[in-house]
């Protein structure tokens, strides 16, 4: 094939490809390519007659013929959404998902519907694309097909994710309930995960911590307990920075009964951070903060590990204290403020 066959048979490809051409080349490109758009728009038209002719009656055809009229109307949705007409392909496809609930084929019908909403996300209509994606997961559930609901909901998130992190942590928490409800606990976990993730980047640290116990429940759940170290680590984060070190101690406490944490790297970097964040000395919380245990975590668990400061800006150890500490020498007394009394 010429490479100017390959155009026409992809309009989309980049704006360099056509700078091969001359200009006189690019105009006739442009009017085939028109040529082609208009003729799958006549074909659409085409279907779109024969649908309608489907759903009349006579005397010899009592019922419409919901199925056949529906295949036409996929028909037609596909040849509006080849020459990019994509309102009219939305339009199509819920034709397409009207005539297959007449017919009790309600997957088909949540099918279509997610389709019109792609039509809707090609158009940058992101809140109407969700809309009509929920719309079809809805009814997927009603259709006894949850995971393709939650899957569903799970593409929908990673669509609005970009532009709306809450309406995301929405969706995700949906998928995974419905993955939980399932019994699918890893898939469920992992979209918990994400929507953790986002509850911290939008500073909604209560539910944050809230979110993160469930996803350690189900990590334990299914016996994935290195899991429950890190997930322990990122609770710790959450509850120093929403100035809460009992839930934080607690969280620590609390994971001494998963098997392995007790002396783990996890476990002693937990215990010398909340040491120093407890006795305010910011040296330590430092050092904890910036290990790569800590500095390689999730992006947005990183970012509150950098951050944390000790309340009230914490103390510094002099350099000869730190020194002292590492090789060995004693360490500097430090001097009392009140020393020979307040006078």
């Amino acid at each position: 094939m010429t490479f100017a066959g390959g155009v026409l048979d992809n309009p989309n490809v980049d704006e360099k490809h056509w700078q091969h051409f001359s200009p006189n080349t690019v105009i006739v490109l442009i009017v085939k390519i028109s040529d082609m758009a208009a003729q799958k728009i006549n074909e659409a038209h085409e279907h779109i007659a024969k649908a309608e002719k489907c759903l009349k009656t006579s005397l010899t055809k009592w019922k419409p013929d919901f199925d056949s009229a529906a295949s036409e109307y996929a028909k037609a949705a596909v040849c509006f959404k080849n020459a990019k007409q994509y309102d009219q392909a939305k339009d199509a496809y819920l034709k397409e998902a009207e005539y297959h609930t007449e017919n009790k084929a309600l997957f088909h019908a949540a099918k279509a519907i997610e389709q019109a909403g792609m039509m809707m996300k090609e158009q940058k209509k992101m809140p109407e694309a969700i809309q009509l994606i929920e719309k079809a997961c809805m009814m997927y559930m009603e259709n006894g097909t949850p995971d393709t609901a939650a899957m569903a909901l799970d593409r929908a998130g990673k669509l609005i994710e970009p532009i709306n992190l809450d309406k995301a942590v929405d969706l995700y928490q949906k998928a995974a309930g419905v993955f939980e409800n399932e019994d699918r606990l890893r898939q469920a976990v992992e979209l918990l995960g994400k929507a953790s993730r986002l509850l911290v980047r939008l500073k909604r640290l209560d539910e944050a911590a809230i979110a993160l116990q469930n996803e350690k429940n189900m990590y334990k759940e299914i016996e994935n307990f290195p899991m429950c170290f890190k997930k322990t680590t990122a609770q710790v984060l959450i509850h120093l920075h929403r100035g809460d070190y009992v839930a934080a101690d607690k969280c620590v406490r609390e994971s001494y009964s998963l098997p392995g944490y007790s002396g783990s790297e996890d476990c002693v970097a937990m215990e010398t951070l909340l040491q120093g964040y407890d006795e305010q000395d910011e040296d330590q919380v430092y050092r904890v903060c910036n290990s790569p245990l800590l500095k390689y975590m999730d992006n947005d668990y990183a970012k509150l590990a950098i951050s944390l400061r000790v309340p009230g800006g914490g103390k510094k150890k002099s350099a000869s204290a730190v020194q002292g500490g590492i090789s060995g020498a004693p360490a500097a007394v430090e001097e009392d403020d009140y020393e020979g009394g307040l006078c």
